[in-house]
């Protein structure tokens, strides 16, 4: 029997003047049945020192348990995005149960962005912009042209960029939530 393939998202991180957004479409797909429309696949993270906002790709449960263990992480490490990821990657690649988790996590608070996969990548990219999923290109794109614009927000981008991807990509829709941190 073939395994069929969950395709199941498009998230997107906008970072501009001093705030940011992160914004995921609610659809989620099975093969070429679209199952859910209002999936919410982000979430802020709370500690004493810091807000994390953090969003996912991939199989739901597994995003769960991932996202279980980051709390877990940022909370054994004070808040600390970096060390938080850092640890996450390696304990989700070298654990035998984690390391079949199949989703792609994007994290990110007022200073720092990451990207984290089971492979062990962690990804700190360099511009205002993150994104995953299967529209994550789309929504990328989108945010980088709408950030030249001095009168949208980081949220205004984020919802704006998904509402694009969700025209390109068909497992993506505009059923979307967004976060934001000041």
């Amino acid at each position: 029997m073939t395994k069929k393939k969950i395709r199941s998202t498009t998230i997107v991180g906008v970072r501009k003047n001093g705030a940011i957004a992160l914004a995921g479409d609610g659809q989620v797909t099975f093969g070429d049945i679209s199952l859910k429309q209002k999936a919410v696949k982000v979430r802020e993270f709370s500690t004493e020192s810091n807000t994390v906002l953090g969003g996912f790709a991939g199989a739901a449960a597994d995003a769960l348990t991932l996202f279980e263990k980051f709390e877990q992480k940022l909370d054994q490490y004070e808040g600390d995005l970096k060390r938080a990821v850092v640890e996450l990657a390696k304990e989700w690649r070298t654990d035998k149960m984690l390391r079949q988790l199949e989703a792609m996590l994007i994290v990110m608070d007022l200073s720092s962005s990451f990207i984290i996969s089971g492979d062990g990548n962690v990804i700190e990219p360099d511009g205002e912009i993150i994104s995953i999923g299967s529209g994550g290109g789309y929504a990328h794109a989108a945010a980088k042209a709408f950030l030249q614009s001095r009168n949208l927000s980081a949220k205004q981008i984020a919802k704006r960029s998904l509402e694009i991807a969700a025209e390109l990509c068909i497992y993506t829709n505009n059923q979307i939530t967004v976060i934001e941190e000041k």
